[in-house]
């Protein structure tokens, strides 16, 4: 398998170099200056400005313009955002939360307590479909009973019962679960999609879809004393301007990048990093969240025979990939928990050896007779299609009839969300917590076609992680949940994408975190003579 690999580095589809030694380059002596524009690339359109159909773009654009109650710092705990401070009573049943001094939306009006109840009403409504609706409605485990307002400035939330992962699930990146004025709807309850009125430092100006998506700063933004950490804290904005510029192809934006033509490129391959910090570019990098996956379809007819999947296992040399696809800079790692989590030890990397001869023997003990297997795969993110080349040749060295289905971004996307694949080269983004990670892989695929694992002990785990705050108890937890999956095979882990940003040197007081979301707040561009 080394020969294939090697062969794919020649043929361009991989850049093997020696592993990078990047560092934040960023001087934190420096004063921020204000005003000024920088262009961030996106490489695909913003969904919707209501936070309802989203991917990970769409949350980073409306994280700028919108906030939570709470969110989470750099070091994965979860701190004030909209909420300046918060109360749990004794029981551990209700949060009262006090909203933030001076806390106004775009178009002026106060944020209060009212407007926190309504959207959150408006969310857990059925018709609008908002996929964080299980997280709090008691299906998997956590429920919120009621929602008061006591005071303006007052919101308290009360659980069925004690629940670890309240502000969890409130913080929760993809959830979008921030306040947004009322007004952002008609009379008949619609949502306006050529507008965003929300709290945060920036608003939206333009959406020019295809294009762009614009921001500008929020002048009468009022932050936060605590330090910007991750997205919560001060979110003061230094910029006038922020673009989020959408630039489709790997290669083009990185051109783009060079001609300092945009000033941000988030998510750059490792491999590629290298020549970036060579051309004096700003390269940042730290531990990732993002994990690169091959998504198998257990209800799929072939790949229902667990000996399949199974053998599929035995003839991927994971270890082997993360090396090359990362540099060195990411390992192996097959379970739900990261490397940079606090919950982590080497137990989690525990999986079917890489054995080709094994891999063929369970083939011909499930009669496999070369039926063919589609992998589908994408050109948007480089790393999804590069892992797909990858995995395929490995598995046609196995005995493997495989075929890679190149297909765009968004109908890849439309056959995860209806489950209509059998293997899938796919990536979650950043989940902060392992239960949130596992919430979304783990449950009944009839009803949710997106659960890649339908396994009722491994979920009654999941919901027995919520269930104690004992870092102890919950690692033990995972730990029980991941031996399942080592024997199922639901889903081939690959490894969590190191955060590597690159910015143009005169942008400052830009910084990388777990949590992979760009952050234009705290940023300002050095004024050129």
């Amino acid at each position: 398998m080394g020969t294939i690999l090697r062969e794919l580095g020649r043929a361009g589809l991989l850049f093997v170099g020696t592993a990078l030694a990047l560092t934040t380059v960023e001087s934190k002596a420096q004063a921020p200056v204000e005003g000024g524009e920088i262009e961030i690339r996106i490489n695909s359109d913003l969904r919707s400005t209501d936070g309802l159909d989203r991917d990970g773009n769409s949350d980073t654009i409306l994280h700028h313009i919108f906030e939570t109650l709470v969110a989470y710092r750099d070091d994965l705990s979860v701190g004030p955002l909209l909420a300046e401070s918060w109360d749990v009573s004794e029981d551990g049943r209700v949060y009262t939360f006090t909203l933030r001094g001076g806390a106004t939306f775009h178009n002026g009006d106060p944020v209060t307590s009212a407007d926190v109840k309504w959207n959150w009403d408006r969310r857990m409504d059925p018709t609008n479909e908002w996929f964080c609706i299980p997280y709090f409605d008691g299906s998997q485990g956590l429920k919120v009973t009621a929602v008061e307002t006591p005071d303006d400035r007052t919101v308290s939330f009360t659980l069925e019962e004690p629940n670890a992962l309240f502000l969890t699930q409130l913080a929760n990146i993809q959830c979008n679960g921030w306040i947004a004025s009322p007004k952002n709807v008609d009379e008949d309850g619609n949502w306006n999609e050529n507008q965003a009125i929300g709290s945060g430092s920036f608003k939206l100006t333009e959406w020019r879809r295809g294009q762009f998506v614009t921001l500008e700063r929020y002048e009468n933004y009022q932050p936060l004393d605590e330090e910007r950490s991750g997205l919560a804290g001060d979110r003061t904005a230094y910029l006038d301007t922020v673009r989020f510029t959408i630039i489709p192809d790997t290669a083009a934006s990185e051109t783009a990048l060079f001609a300092n033509e945009i000033d941000v490129l988030p998510a750059m391959e490792a491999v590629r990093a290298t020549d970036a910090k060579a051309r004096g570019m700003n390269v940042l990098t730290g531990p990732g969240l993002s994990w690169s996956v091959i998504l198998l379809q257990s209800n799929d007819p072939l790949l229902s025979d667990a000996r399949i999947r199974r053998a599929i296992a035995h003839a991927i040399d994971f270890e082997q990939i993360a090396n090359m696809r990362t540099e060195g800079q990411a390992e192996f790692n097959p379970s739900a928990v990261a490397q940079a989590s606090m919950f982590f030890d080497e137990s989690f990397t525990d999986w079917p050896e890489y054995d080709p001869a094994a891999a063929r023997a369970l083939l011909d003990e499930a009669s496999y007779a070369g039926q063919p297997i589609k992998l589908q795969a994408n050109t948007r993110y480089q790393g999804m299609y590069e892992n797909g080349v990858i995995v395929q040749a490995m598995l046609a060295a196995a005995g493997f009839n495989v075929e890679l289905e190149v297909l765009d971004w968004a109908a890849q996307l439309d056959n995860y969300l209806a489950g209509t694949f059998q293997l899938q080269s796919f990536g979650y983004s950043a989940r902060l917590d392992p239960s949130l990670l596992y919430g979304i892989l783990i449950g009944d695929k009839k009803t949710t076609p997106t659960r890649q694992w339908q396994n009722e002990d491994a979920y009654q785990l999941y919901l027995n992680s919520s269930r104690t705050e004992d870092r102890e108890e919950r690692q033990a937890i995972f730990k029980q949940i991941h031996e399942l999956m080592a024997q199922d095979i639901p889903i081939l882990g690959l490894y969590y994408e190191t955060v590597t940003d690159v910015t143009v040197p005169s942008v400052k007081g830009y910084e990388v975190w777990p949590g992979d979301k760009p952050r234009a707040w705290g940023v300002w561009k050095e004024k050129q003579d």
